[in-house]
């Protein structure tokens, strides 16, 4: 039998707008060997069984048998959200499409640390349900948009002082920025809309300005509340060039969890 080898390596470079604070690149590594796909542990390398693959708009679930392997059992025309779940690991998203799910793929995903924080990890749509077909992956929409906002209530216990916390989310597709368009993934040539805005305790701590997965936003220490409830909120865009009402950008996201790091690991890292 032939053996294809391939890595994938898909640099992200998150575009994430703060007040204060600068973008933070996430990366995502994919390698396939052989004829099938594969969840593994990305630290020991070990298959990981039993382990939730779904592609949640298509309404396509499966499990991993022993070895951590998989199958895709449905077509993929245009780029959508894969989720990968299992208990005592931190949530998994990555937006594939017919290219990348060609060839066979190995993903990595992380143990949890006591410390995380899972906010959620359901897919949502935000938005009115108005939107064009060339919105960047609306043909991947299937699920029925919630309003112009998501929000949420968590508990927040301590972080350390030598500890920063970030809010991860996973996978998000559907933004219509002029950003987004430029880049290519927004088909819309006659209007764009306003970034998704992301705030932690009402404060506003980012915009989005791209699709993508694993954006990470730092959370200023100040405002996060120790020991009590936290809450976070993201508001979908609007459409800039709308007057006549308020036309809300139409997007979907997955995976929403705090993760803390050592500053002394981060400083090492630089």
């Amino acid at each position: 039998m032939k053996i294809w080898k391939t890595l994938f390596l898909i640099c992200l470079t998150v575009s994430i707008t703060m007040p204060v604070y600068s973008a933070i690149n996430g990366t995502v590594e994919k390698k396939g060997t052989g004829d099938y796909n594969q969840v593994i542990d990305s630290k020991s390398g070990n298959p990981i069984g039993s382990a939730d693959v779904a592609l949640p708009s298509k309404g396509w679930q499966t499990k991993t048998d022993s070895e951590g392997k998989f199958n895709l059992g449905a077509k993929i025309d245009a780029p959508t959200i894969m989720s990968v779940q299992k208990e005592g690991y931190k949530p998994f998203s990555l937006t594939v499409d017919g290219n990348s799910t060609s060839k066979p793929i190995v993903i990595g995903i992380e143990k949890t640390n006591p410390h995380d924080i899972i906010i959620d990890k359901d897919m949502y749509h935000i938005g009115d349900d108005n939107y064009s077909e060339n919105s960047a992956n609306a043909s991947e929409f299937r699920i029925k948009a919630i309003g112009p906002f998501y929000t949420k209530n968590f508990p927040f216990k301590t972080l350390a002082a030598n500890e920063d916390a970030y809010l991860i989310i996973g996978s998000v597709i559907g933004i219509d920025t002029k950003m987004a368009r430029d880049m290519g993934q927004s088909k819309v040539t006659t209007a764009y809309a306003s970034a998704p805005q992301i705030f932690f305790n009402g404060n506003m701590i980012a915009e989005l300005n791209l699709n993508g997965d694993n954006q990470q936003i730092k959370i200023p220490r100040n405002i996060i509340k120790q020991n009590a409830n936290n809450q976070i909120t993201i508001k979908t865009g609007k459409n800039l060039f709308q007057m006549a009402y308020i036309d809300y950008d139409d997007i979907e996201l997955m995976n929403l969890f705090i993760e803390t790091r050592s500053k002394n690991l981060l400083s090492e890292e630089q």
